[in-house]
């Protein structure tokens, strides 16, 4: 019912007395907040903290604001962007993993707890506008269908606005878009890149706002840059031509020596020696180099662009007179990806099928590399340099995986500008720090719902004072099963492998305060202060949530929810359906199955009948030329089964493809039509993903599945729906839920 009305009610308005209850207003003087996520961005990445990666405009800030050096995250991007948005850690609020899974335990339910109200909630409930722009990733995936449940959109968690993609990576030219929660068509403009657009709507949203409204406003845009795939305009990626001919170990080195120069790492810190299984660039044959070089040049040039879009937004701000007053935060979710592998791959699907891409096949694509046609990533040798001086990557809990940069920039507050802050701080400090800056407290109770405490540590306290005392003294990590915990200096960190027991994991000690890459192991030198570090992580563990351990990764990505609304066998989808995201189509994995669409057919109709995927996977149902054909793509290598003849008019046609599972991974797909086989094919399937790009009805919107039609191929003639059938020949899914709720159960 709302406030309670104060006012008076009489016979009529002459003699009742109206009320208005005031609306939030923050103070007079309370910033403007511009918070940058780039994905996958390494600690060395940046221009200002080493790289030769030109960044002119990110640099600008820095040498106008505050670099933080000792900045961490938590190795991944979901857990990440919770901690971020909420001022929690990550498994306190339920995202342990990624947004993609539901495992069926308190700490990684795929959303932010409503008991942890996002910076968002907060500052729309103080009065401020908020906007959010790009990569969202923190709704349960299978909720990013068009019917949601859309409670953990970003409409749903505070913003007032969104354009973007509500999944973890994107297509840049191309992408799976969302504008506030309703998907739309992915644009069909040849200069499109999403890095652009999303300035663009972002300066579209403050100046619409700033049209009717003096309030302040929150622009929390989250690039898809730098994660995969490394896509940019053709002229960022001539830029760099040649620039990495000498190899990562040459560039890691001058990237290093230019760290020391800056102080981005203290004087005495070590270059860490290359990562296991990272070969010499010398020991490269020419191919390799070639080819890996060229994945760099295409990293930088995706870096570069997006750089170049926040000097646009950086302009605009300043041009409207908003500049000076306006925390303007820049950071990365984690360390520089591993997961292109040891050779790269130009096509990412392969890394989630556990399929290996060598050099000699991908050579042949190298001109096609950071365009339309690809889905690439760069080998993990280059992600080092990426880290430098670092070691490891993303998903681990090595420093590599988890110190990041961060840049603070505030013209009307900060004092002292282009200097470094070293105190020891993570990701759940940004909440609390913005909120202090704007003068907001974070509710006890936020729409009707009792809050937990903020975790996080506001960092005001050092931004006049480099020499302030770090008022962070102790953090744990856990990621995939790797686990660390820093305390006052030190770190204890191990590595673990999947399907081991976790009590035979080998933990390894670091004085990190004058051991900056984690170069010396300590362990055995100090038995009794790293069994110190061990129980300190589990008493952490035991205040946030951390319990159950779990080192899956691939596999969650077969698991849903008991009672998912998708877990059905039978789905219809009728003609107008809007593009549905990847996580929320049918699960045709490993498994029987049978589309059948309804048509009124006439001589010469042809189209698209359903298209689930892209150019780098998935597979369709069309007509064309009067045969109905079925495309099966595996990463590229497309598969066609097409009628032995022709297709006859007729009104309610039904034309359908039915796989018939012979083995694992592996069967027979057979043509339709009215029911009379009319063609077939043995097929091999792909076993865990079987798309990176979603699904659409009596069109194939974006990149197409297979390359004999031009998007989007609509259909000419009436169709009144697709079904799906899916067999019962598929236990594991099944059984790995049953597992989870047994084991939810007996922890209770």
């Amino acid at each position: 019912m709302g406030e309670p009305f104060k006012g008076r009610i009489g016979i009529t308005a002459a003699d009742s007395q109206p009320d208005w209850a005031p609306r939030p207003r923050p103070a007079d003087d309370a910033p403007n907040v511009v918070l940058i996520v780039f994905d996958d961005t390494g600690f060395a990445h940046l221009g200002c903290y080493g790289s030769d990666i030109e960044t002119p405009n990110i640099d600008a800030l820095a040498a106008n604001g505050l670099r933080y050096t000792n900045f961490h995250t938590t190795a991944l991007c979901s857990p990440s962007r919770a901690c971020l948005l909420s001022g929690r850690n990550h498994h306190s609020v339920g995202m342990r993993f990624l947004s993609n899974v539901d495992t069926g335990f308190s700490n990684c339910r795929g959303v932010i707890s409503p008991r942890a109200g996002t910076i968002a909630e907060i500052l729309q409930s103080a009065g401020y506008s908020t906007f959010a722009l790009g990569k969202w990733h923190l709704a349960n995936m299978e909720d990013c269908a068009p019917a949601g449940p859309m409670t953990h959109w970003p409409l749903g968690r505070g913003f007032d606005r969104y354009y973007g993609f509500l999944g973890g990576a994107t297509d840049q030219f191309s992408p799976e878009l969302v504008i506030d929660n309703h998907p739309v068509d992915p644009p069909d403009d040849p200069d499109y890149h999403l890095s652009e657009a999303m300035i663009d709507e972002a300066m579209a949203m403050i100046a619409a706002q700033r049209a009717t409204s003096a309030r302040p406003f929150f622009s929390y845009i989250a690039f898809g840059a730098t994660h995969s795939p490394h896509q940019a305009p053709r002229a960022f990626l001539e830029k760099y031509r040649g620039r990495y001919d000498e190899g990562w170990d040459a560039a890691r080195a001058r990237c290093f020596q230019r760290q020391l120069e800056l102080g981005v790492v203290p004087a005495h810190a070590r270059l860490s020696p290359r990562n296991p299984g990272i070969p010499a660039w010398a020991d490269l044959d020419a191919d390799r180099q070639r080819l890996f070089a060229r994945m760099q040049e295409v990293f930088a040039g995706f870096l570069d662009h997006a750089d170049a879009q926040i000097g646009r937004l950086v302009e605009f701000l300043r041009r409207i007179g908003a500049l000076d007053n306006t925390l303007f935060i820049v950071v990365s979710d984690n360390g520089a990806s591993q997961e292109g592998g040891d050779e790269g791959v130009v096509n990412e699907l392969a890394f989630f099928n556990r399929v290996r891409q060598h050099a000699p096949d991908m050579l042949r694509h190298i001109d096609e590399i950071g365009g339309p046609n690809l889905y690439n990533n760069y080998p993990k040798g280059w992600s080092q340099v990426g880290n430098c001086p670092l070691r490891f990557y993303k998903q681990n809990t090595y420093e590599g995986g988890v110190r990041d940069p961060l840049i603070l920039h505030w013209p009307a507050r900060l004092r002292a500008p282009g200097e470094l802050r070293d105190q020891y701080h993570h990701v759940i400090d940004i909440m609390p720090t913005v909120l202090e800056c704007v003068g907001v407290n974070a509710p006890a109770v936020l729409n009707g719902v009792n809050q937990m405490p903020v975790e996080g540590i506001a960092m005001s306290y050092s931004f006049d004072d480099a020499g302030a005392p770090p008022r962070r003294k102790t953090q744990y990590y856990e990621m995939l099963g790797h686990r660390a915990i820093y305390h006052d200096g030190w770190k204890a960190v191990t590595m673990h492998k999947p399907g081991t027991p976790f009590e035979d994991d080998v933990w390894h000690l670091y004085h990190t305060d004058r051991d900056f890459a984690e170069i010396e192991d300590l362990a055995a030198a100090e038995p009794a202060r790293l069994a110190g570090m061990k129980e300190r992580w589990w008493h952490e563990a035991g205040l946030y949530n951390v319990l159950p351990l779990d080192d899956r990764m691939q596999e969650l990505f077969a698991l849903r929810r008991p009672d998912s609304e998708l877990d059905r066998n039978e789905l219809r989808f009728l003609p107008g359906t809007p593009h549905i995201e990847r996580f929320a189509q049918p699960d045709i994995r490993d498994r029987s199955w049978r589309l059948s669409a309804t048509v009124d057919w006439r001589d010469g109709d042809a189209g698209v009948l359903i298209a689930c995927g892209a150019r780098t996977g998935g597979y369709c149902l069309f007509v064309q030329e009067g045969r109905l054909t079925f495309a099966y793509n595996y990463l590229g290598d497309v598969a066609h089964v097409r009628s032995v003849e022709p297709v006859l008019g007729g009104v309610g046609t039904v034309l359908a493809a039915r796989f018939d599972k012979t083995g694992e991974h592996r069967g027979v797909l057979t043509l339709e039509v009215d029911g009379r086989d009319v063609g077939s094919r043995a097929l091999s399937t792909l076993p865990w993903r079987t798309t990176l790009y979603g699904m659409d009805i009596g069109r194939d919107l974006g990149s197409t599945v297979s390359p004999e039609y031009r998007g989007p191929f609509p259909f000419t003639g009436v169709l009144h729906g697709v079904a799906c059938t899916l067999g019962d020949d598929r236990a594991d899914r099944r059984e790995r839920a049953a597992i989870e709720a047994g084991n939810a159960l007996a922890d209770q």
